[in-house]
């Protein structure tokens, strides 16, 4: 089960209380597994206890109240699924070290923030859920052990979403928000300084009601199998997740059982219509997607004659935006004559503000790993880390992280125990290490990137909605970065100067009061805007040395200022020839020129003076900027 809710909703203390509401359950007496009698018998059978040899059993049986094991987001892959104990391993030659997963049997275990955490670890977690079984695989050894737990994990929609493939494998999905009711949330308020003066006392006063919830959930354990579905109640099912546009079955099957268990709570041998209604939302909820929308509807005859329109040379842009510059500058002007003047200028080279566009869920896209060891944290690129998290995916001779590589050690020091035992007759290790056997861990994880958005405003990106767009798109890859834990960078430019109309940041409030602000008018200063990415990515490779930025130039290339006294098309290819030696950023050129009959092709050229790779499009759909985004 997944809640999901605003923070301060009080999400983990409802996780937390569930703890009391669960029966004692059946250990045997120092298995550090918590098995049960029956379950260390098999074991014992199948030759578990063999391989683990950290307990004496005495077959007793003992009794103790479940527990809610809480997993933390910084848990390694070894701390979560169990691992080797390198101490035990040199002393004792016994290597297995239980996880939390262990700890988490016949209990239950509870995940919060749950959409932060890790993937692979998630993955981890789902899949002994659904199987009962955890296997440890770790450094040349195989173990497998009994984890039966109740899984519950909390999130914040707001700090990033869980994938949808992870996502549907929780059961069911409870919303939770704050209390509206004024004299609830006063109740609330009491309850807590109650509390915080006196926990014993306020538990107590709720204890007779636990007890009789307890008491219903043990019957309803007990009446369970007996329980009964009518056919007819299937095909409701069946229904319920068919208009929901459900993918797969799990829905069906988690529908059913939830009926099932609600009809025993109610002490009741057959499920009702009522009940299936009751637990749908709770399945659906995460479950629930949209219907594909329509195609859209045929260009009509005269959008195509303006796509096939030839647009202006750059040349004769320039000489008109000059031209209203000078006039519009006149000390003589009254008001009467500017707005006739503005009635003269051209279209294209009017200020406007464009709304922002349709948002939209942003494809995974992420930058390629190389063997720079890094630090951070976030949720898009995988790359080496400098610390103790992250997953273990290879070994190295020693590098500083002193994170001891148990098995590369061992295998390094295999080929020599036969002479150092000779050597060490009276040794009480059951392995020799020397310091040069030593080997390290590399982890990786995934940390966030710095995407550099360099967005052309002039009068030409206003043409055919493409800046309303741009926007929209820009938004949400702000919304997909704040979830990944990205900073992003927005630089605009138009009339004769670029601006950093947003510096690094993960604020989307802030982002979102700039793009509606942003005019789009006049003349195309790219020259500027490449000088100012330029000052821009140093700055931030000076803060952090090892990140590699992506800058996105979103343009038609239609440079028409120039900073000194050549041509600005000249001045333009060699100011891009001169970014793209940076090695260290990876540069992605958006032509937004039309399609038409005549078309002038000088974004191309500036993408191969950029080293950039170059993509040629009408519009900026959300699909088409995404997949360009996306890493080859």
């Amino acid at each position: 089960m997944v809640i999901c809710g605003e923070k301060g909703a009080a999400k983990s203390t409802a996780v937390r209380s569930l703890a009391a509401l669960l029966p004692e359950i059946d250990c045997t007496a120092g298995c550090v597994f918590l098995l049960a009698p029956q379950e260390a018998e098999s074991a014992s059978l199948c030759g578990i206890c063999a391989i683990c040899r950290m307990c004496s059993r005495s077959g007793r049986t003992v009794q103790r109240p479940a527990q809610v094991i809480t997993l933390p987001l910084n848990a390694t892959e070894d701390r979560v699924v169990g691992g080797v104990d390198f101490d035990r391993t040199i002393q004792q030659g016994c290597p297995l070290q239980p996880g939390l997963l262990a700890r988490a049997h016949q209990s239950l275990l509870y995940v919060d923030e749950v959409n932060l955490l890790d993937d692979h670890l998630v993955d981890l977690i789902l899949a002994a859920a659904s199987s009962g079984t955890n296997r440890i695989e770790r450094e040349g050894l195989s173990f497998a052990h009994p984890t039966r737990f109740i899984l519950v994990g909390t999130m914040n929609p707001e700090e990033g979403a869980l994938r949808p493939q992870l996502l549907d494998r929780f059961g069911l999905c409870v919303d939770v928000r704050a209390e509206a009711d004024r004299e609830d949330r006063v109740l609330m308020m009491e309850r807590r300084e109650a509390f915080d003066t006196d926990p014993a006392t306020f538990s107590a006063c709720f204890t007779t009601e636990n007890q009789t919830l307890a008491r219903r959930i043990a019957l309803a354990r007990r009446l369970l199998p007996a329980v009964s579905m009518p056919a007819g109640l299937r095909v409701l099912i069946s229904e319920l997740c068919t208009a929901a546009n459900t993918a797969g079955h799990r829905a069906d099957l988690v529908m059913e059982q939830a009926a099932l268990a609600l009809a025993a709570f109610s002490e009741r041998n057959e499920v009702t219509e009522e009940d299936v209604r009751r637990v749908a939302p709770l399945a659906l909820r995460h479950r629930e997607r949209e219907a594909a929308p329509p195609p859209p509807p045929p260009p009509q005859p005269q959008e195509q004659q303006e796509q096939g329109r030839p647009e202006q040379p750059p040349e004769e842009q320039s000489n008109e935006a000059e031209q209203e510059r000078t006039e519009s500058s006149s000390p003589d002007n009254s008001p009467e004559q500017e707005n006739k003047q503005d009635s003269a200028v051209p279209p294209d080279l009017r200020e406007k503000v464009f709304a922002v566009g349709a948002t939209f869920k942003v494809k995974p896209f992420t930058a390629t790993k190389d063997r720079i060891f890094r630090r951070g944290s976030g949720r898009r690129s995988r790359s080496r880390i400098n610390g103790l998290q992250g997953r273990y995916v290879k070994s190295t001779l020693p590098h500083g992280s002193r994170d001891i590589a148990l098995d590369a050690t061992i295998r390094a020091a295999a080929p020599y125990q036969q002479q150092r035992c000779q050597r060490q007759q009276h040794s009480t290790c059951a392995i020799t290490l020397y310091p040069e056997d030593i080997r390290e861990k590399v982890r990786e994880r995934r940390i966030g990137n710095f995407l550099l958005f360099v967005v052309d405003a002039s009068g030409s990106m206003g043409a055919q909605g493409r800046m309303s767009a741009t926007k929209g798109a820009i938004m949400s890859l702000l919304l997909d970065a704040y979830q990944k834990r990205d900073k992003v960078a927005m630089l605009s430019f138009n009339k004769t100067e670029a601006r950093l109309n947003l510096p690094p940041t993960s604020s989307i409030d802030t982002a979102a009061r700039l793009l509606a602000e942003l005019p789009t008018g006049g003349r195309t200063p790219l020259n500027a805007a490449l000088v100012k990415a330029d000052d821009v990515l140093r700055s931030q490779l000076t803060r952090d040395p090892t990140s590699r930025p992506i800058a996105v130039l979103i343009t038609d290339g239609r440079s028409n200022v120039a900073l000194g006294s050549g041509r600005p098309v000249d001045e333009c290819l060699e100011l891009a020839r001169r970014l793209g030696r940076e090695e260290r950023v990876r540069f992605i050129l958006v032509d937004t020129e039309a399609q038409g009959l005549i078309r002038f092709g000088l974004a191309e050229k500036i993408a191969q003076a950029l080293q950039a790779r170059y993509v040629r499009t009408a519009d900026l759909k959300a699909d088409t900027l995404l997949d360009i985004v996306k890493e080859p």
